[in-house]
């Protein structure tokens, strides 16, 4: 299922943005991608994700701000010293006085450099995964949208099915009498001047009815259908579960339509067809 999830949290200085992307995947699949340095918090941010995640692709995109942090200066004690040393000896040498004082070494950008505080991680993961929590809480709100979208359009194309399926079961015995009475009349056009035993044709009839006998893929059809409609409104994980139905819905549909030879009845397994493929599009989306 589709989602986007965003969270933001800030603290002396230091600001995570945390953005997530879900896209409809058969299975879990999460990565992660954080500030250098971070590399030992990937099991956990996958972790919180996972708590509300449980199908799909995920990207986890973790932005670190700093700001203005505060800087230190660091002195290369050895090499002023070295400085200081050799100017003295320059001065031995040479005949020359004076000392090197501290503002001619700052100018030396070799002796000295400005260094922002480090930041250490292992003291701002709480605030980490605060902003993963909130991200997670948002794809969930947005990804519940959608499924109840979803959820609603499935329980419309249900309906559709079992009307159809409705139809199906009070076309059924008609199929049986029209044939009785097609048979009676071919039998009549051929032997006119024969009695029609009447056993035999009941007999022949009840065959037919027995061969194109669709009650009970009807039945397990429609009780496929109503479990179906029981999972959409289910909290659970119900992605499989569906995808299972539908198989199991798309099979008594095939028998359906193998079994009977009537016409209309053909058409409606069409339309059943129809509708089922359309579910199982949908059901992909669905965790």
């Amino acid at each position: 299922m589709t989602g986007y999830g965003r969270g933001d949290r800030e603290k002396d200085g230091i600001r995570f943005i945390v953005e997530i992307r879900s896209v409809n995947h058969r299975f879990l699949e999460i990565m992660v991608r954080l500030p250098s340095g971070w590399m030992m918090m990937e099991d956990p941010v996958k972790k919180a994700v996972q708590s509300v995640v449980k199908r799909g692709r995920v990207d986890v995109f973790v932005t670190l701000e700093t700001g203005d942090r505060e800087q230190t200066a660091e002195v290369d004690w050895q090499l002023a010293q070295s400085i200081v040393h050799t100017v003295r000896e320059m001065n031995q040498r040479l005949g020359l006085s004076g000392e090197p004082t501290a503002m001619d070494l700052l100018q030396m950008p070799q002796v000295w450099t400005l260094r922002e505080r480090e930041i250490e991680p292992e003291h701002h993961q709480s605030l980490l995964l605060e902003a993963v929590h909130e991200a997670c809480e948002a794809l969930l709100r947005m990804r519940q949208r959608e499924g109840q979208a979803l959820a609603e359009d499935l329980a419309h194309r249900i309906g559709n099915l079992s009307r159809l399926v409705d139809q199906i079961r009070k076309r059924a015995p008609v199929v049986v009498e029209e044939y009785r009475t097609r048979l009676r009349q071919r039998l009549n056009e051929f032997l006119s001047e024969v009695n029609i035993d009447e056993d035999r044709l009941l007999m022949e009839a009840a065959i037919f009815a027995d061969k194109s006998d669709i009650q009970e893929e009807l039945t397990r059809l429609e009780s496929h259908a109503r479990q179906f409609l029981h999972s959409l409104s289910s909290n659970e994980p119900v992605g499989r579960r569906l995808d299972f139905l539908l198989q199991e819905m798309n099979r008594e549909v095939n028998t359906i339509g193998s079994k009977s030879g009537d016409r209309l009845i053909n058409s409606w397994v069409v339309e059943c067809k129809s509708e089922l493929e359309k579910m199982k599009e949908q059901v992909q989306n669905i965790e």
